[in-house]
């Protein structure tokens, strides 16, 4: 099944001219659990991996955590095999007590923890991105790759997950790595995404309200210019028509490669890169959940004839399991000019 997002409630460059200018193409990746291969692009699956090539380690540091104990990616995956067995039963009980003896098993071993690892460990797929699907997506530096991997630590360095990226050229991999090392612990559930199949759409974003000049943000301002499109604006944004322009009509929320960067935790600030002070751009949008009570106009077509409440994931609509950052989104961005200069992480 594809993905639509519903037509825009405006045109808003009919509004504003003076966005026409700035458009940006963004494909929302749509990630819904699946069972990907390492030939799929996908969120949390197997990758295109050459089996003569060393699988990524984070040396860390890894600082123990008094409060959180870790648990075993195999042991997360068996809460959400348990929870989703509890909601289909009967009584829709997810009580202890009803659990089978395997099922108490995990829940003691998730109590315990596991010790917090030492020394360096292995890094977990987060995405993988072929160019056939996202044609928008080009390696920096204008090389000829049409894979994108994107692999991280399951532990805070400081406040979020450690990424890295790797660019290879798909006819170039023969042999595949068999079962891929994993970490022997992830900090938080919510660092083990789903394995998800893709289904990218492609999009029209504009800059977040906070990066237009001032002269434009005045005129955003402005309701009476609002009131032009007719019926289609809703008189709930009167008395501050920007809101509509960043819920509904700028940037895309969810999963997305390219666009426009998120806003919101805080304001925008420069993304230069470290290496060489070329202003970085938005390369992939890891985010905790598709869509919230503010952007649902985003929500595909298809997904609008299930209540929020009924999809799945905490919050709703969180298809990948994750939770970044208690419930924000890690946004990558690259230097254009080089793969080798060190890319960026946004936490928005």
């Amino acid at each position: 099944m594809s993905r639509t997002t519903p037509p825009r409630p405006v045109d808003v460059t009919a509004l504003f001219p003076q966005l026409a200018s700035l458009a940006r193409t963004a494909t929302r990746l749509h990630p819904r659990p699946g069972a990907p291969t390492p030939h799929d692009s996908s969120v949390g699956g197997p990758l295109l991996w050459p089996a003569d090539e060393p699988w990524p380690h984070c040396a860390g540091p890894h600082v123990w955590d008094q409060v959180n104990a870790a648990l075993s990616p195999q042991d997360v995956r068996a809460q959400r095999r348990d929870r989703a067995d509890a909601a289909g039963r009967p009584d829709g009980s997810t009580e202890t007590a009803g659990d089978t003896t395997e099922e108490r098993a995990v829940h003691q071993r998730a109590d315990a923890g596991h010790p917090w690892p030492g020394g360096p460990i292995a890094m977990l797929p987060v995405a993988q991105l072929y160019v056939r699907d996202v044609p928008s997506l080009r390696p920096p530096g204008g090389s000829h790759e049409d894979v994108l991997q994107v692999l991280w630590c399951p532990f805070d360095h400081p406040a979020h997950p450690r990424t890295t990226l790797f660019w290879r050229s798909a006819a170039t991999v023969a042999d595949l790595i068999g079962a891929p090392p994993e970490p022997p612990a992830v900090q938080f559930p919510g660092y083990l995404p789903e394995p998800c199949l893709l289904e990218p759409e492609q999009v029209t974003e504009y800059p977040h309200f906070m990066e237009l000049s001032e002269e434009l943000q005045q005129r955003l301002k402005d309701w009476g210019r609002w009131q032009t499109a007719g019926a289609a604006v809703d008189s709930f944004y009167a008395p501050a028509p920007e809101e509509l322009y960043m819920n509904k009509l700028s940037v895309a929320p969810g999963w997305k490669a390219g666009g426009w960067t998120r806003w919101g935790l805080t304001d925008p600030e420069p993304r230069l890169c470290p290496a060489c002070g070329v202003e970085a751009r938005p390369l992939l949008t890891i985010a905790t959940s598709e869509w919230d009570a503010g952007t649902e106009d985003w929500a595909p077509e298809e997904d609008r004839s299930h209540p929020v409440t009924s999809l799945p994931g905490h919050p709703p609509a969180n298809f990948t399991s994750l939770d970044l950052a208690r419930g924000y989104d890690l946004q990558l961005h690259v230097c254009p000019a080089s793969q080798d200069h060190p890319h960026i992480e946004l936490v928005q």
